[in-house]
């Protein structure tokens, strides 16, 4: 399999299909394409057999497979190697982390536009929108009542770490870049995200990117 993602510094839909990835177990080359420059519109040009992506990434290839969209390649791999290993086995359990995977993939347009990704920045905020804060507090009230009704296996939301951790860790990295406060069951979460090993090496790789979009510099 073949994993097109973009800037590991920026591009939080990448991170999910990167960790989607990692999660299922199976061998797959990782290919980096710039996002938002030059070699991004190369690459783009010369992706005609997987134009149904409309050059955005992440984008998965596996044998005639082209499967885009974070989400859909979660899924697509959980078919291949096993929905437990993504999905809680319990089915409150399940039906809540597939509610919440499906919330973060559909909503909180605020705070992905006020509180873009960057790893490699930290921002004290004097404050944010009452629409970012909205989303901020509506997924701090899931992530106590997951790990409050299902979290007693492990340190993340579910327990184990599976597809609702994958899909709310850019979400730990917009907090620790911009300084949301949290109350402390949030920060025990948030570290147990930040110091797993598929993060780690993630978050190094981000940090020794040379590539910079300026308009996410300016944030804040």
């Amino acid at each position: 399999m073949k994993l097109i993602i973009g800037n590991k510094n920026y591009s939080s839909w990448s991170l999910r299909g990167w960790l989607a990835a990692k999660q299922s177990g199976l061998p797959f080359e990782e290919i980096t394409v710039p996002i938002m420059g030059e070699d991004w519109d190369r690459a783009k040009a010369d992706m005609g057999e997987v134009q149904p992506s409309r050059g955005k990434v992440p984008i998965l290839w596996d044998g005639d497979a082209v499967v885009w969209d974070s989400l859909a390649i979660m899924d697509y791999l959980a078919d291949k190697v096993g929905r437990d290993r993504f999905w809680p086995k319990d089915d409150a359990a399940r039906g809540m982390a597939r509610s919440m995977v499906a919330e973060m993939h559909s909503s909180y347009a605020a705070l992905r536009r006020e509180l873009p990704m960057n790893i490699r920045r930290r921002v004290q905020l004097d404050g944010v929108s009452e629409e970012t804060r909205h989303d901020i507090v509506r997924i701090l009230g899931l992530w106590a009542e997951a790990r409050a009704r299902h979290g007693k296996g492990g340190p993340f939301l579910f327990g184990t770490f599976g597809a609702a951790d994958i899909i709310y860790a850019p979400v730990v990295s917009r907090f620790i870049t911009y300084g949301v406060p949290v109350p402390g069951f949030a920060q025990g979460y948030m570290e147990a995200i930040w110091e797993h090993d598929w993060m780690k090496s993630w978050i190094d790789a981000a940090e020794n990117e040379e590539w910079v979009i300026e308009q996410y510099e300016t944030v804040g």
